[in-house]
């Protein structure tokens, strides 16, 4: 049985969470199990104005680690012998005119080269926009609570040239995960909310977690989400807790808490969801960046690794990272003021290697991959690409 610790307990976590508070982070909520126990801490607040802080299992909007779950259904779906990873996906889905080289690997680890649909930022520095829910400013706010159909995501960015050919290089692109999706949901006869129900949630007991589809509220005890924008000189600052996630679809609709996520990622990790060979394809890196299936690989630079996905939806985000064999985990739910100008992504990835030097690596700095804060409703697309 394993024992919640008091802030005192681990100054040094909660030190580390108090920095992101700081440094413009609304609320905090971080989880760690390790081999010292259970640890939770909080810092900041729930709501702006309010002194209450972040409700410690409240439930936050998981941004892009929902990719990390759709992978998961994906690969227990081989296991089944209900999809084979590296068929063509297009005979599954037909009427999209997909690139016959396309394969469920290559969605599951962005080497598809498909356009994202939240929009492409190139190497030479030109962006190509994606769907008008992606604009920057009032006009997102005014339109957050707009229905996207799935079909509707795919056939935009189908609309466009592909970034390169299938199975060449790696781009990270939500609209892979909203095809993982339509597959799952082809091939199976059942949405994507009942497998997921029937091969995630049920057996693992994840009463805080949930696919909302086009549902706009997030279920209690939550903290809050802003968004800043610009209008007519002035800035304004919205809450958007409540909105339509289905802007984002797979790449990153779902809603969770920190201790579902630890029990999804170490059970995950631990075996209990996939066949070892298909764990192992799993947090196999892709050589240009180190990303697996749903899945970032990040060298720890002493020899070892974590496994980890990040996400943010709209000022709502959160972390979760484990060690290999998943039993050392560390989650965290985020809440914050979002923006066009990521104004807080510098601050994102200087405290969160901070919470991941001083759980996985006693201390001291260890290697630094991209994370991810947000899936922000403008066309900046996160750090993880």
């Amino acid at each position: 049985m394993s024992l919640t610790h008091t802030d005192q307990d681990r100054p040094e976590l909660q030190k580390a969470i108090e920095e992101m508070a700081e440094a413009g982070f609304t609320g905090v909520t971080l989880r760690v199990h390790d081999e010292r126990g259970e640890w939770v801490g909080s810092a900041g607040v729930s709501e702006l104005g309010e002194s209450a802080g972040p409700p410690v299992d409240g439930h936050v909007r998981i941004g892009s680690n929902t990719k990390t779950f759709t992978a998961t259904v994906v690969l227990q779906l081989v296991a089944e012998g209900v999809i084979r990873l590296d068929d063509p996906v297009a005979g599954h889905l037909p009427g999209f005119g997909l690139d016959r080289r396309i394969t469920a690997r290559m969605l599951l680890q962005h080497t598809s080269g498909v356009f994202n649909f939240t929009g492409e930022y190139y190497d030479d520095g030109t962006f190509a926009p994606g769907i008008a829910a992606t604009t920057a400013g009032r006009e997102w706010v005014d339109d957050r609570f707009r229905t996207y159909r799935p079909e509707e995501l795919v056939r935009l960015a189908l609309s466009k040239p592909a970034r390169f050919e299938p199975g060449t290089d790696w781009s990270y692109s939500n609209t892979n995960y909203v095809l993982a999706r339509l597959l799952i949901e082809r091939v199976t006869g059942r949405s994507l909310a009942e497998e997921m129900q029937r091969l995630i949630i049920g057996p693992l007991g994840l009463s805080g977690t949930s696919l909302p589809g086009t549902g706009v509220e997030i279920p209690e005890p939550h903290a809050h989400a802003y968004y800043r924008y610009e209008d007519a000189g002035r800035q304004e600052t919205v809450d958007v807790t409540r909105h339509n996630p289905s802007w984002i679809s797979t790449g990153g609709d779902m809603i969770s808490t920190t201790k579902d996520l630890h029990t999804f990622v170490s059970a995950l990790l631990g075996g209990r969801l996939l066949p070892a060979p298909l764990l192992a394809e799993m947090c196999t890196p892709h050589p240009k960046v180190g990303y697996g299936l749903g899945v970032f690989v990040q060298d720890m630079g002493d020899g070892g690794t974590v496994i980890t996905h990040n996400g943010g939806a709209a000022g709502h985000g959160a972390l979760m990272y484990s060690t290999p064999d998943g039993s050392k985990t560390l989650t965290a739910a985020l809440n914050y003021v979002d923006d066009a100008a990521m104004s807080l992504a510098a601050a994102f990835q200087k405290a969160t290697q901070g919470l991941v030097d001083e759980v996985f690596g006693g201390g001291r700095p260890v290697s630094s991959e991209p994370s991810e804060l947000s899936e922000t409703p403008d066309p900046v697309e996160p750090a993880a690409r």
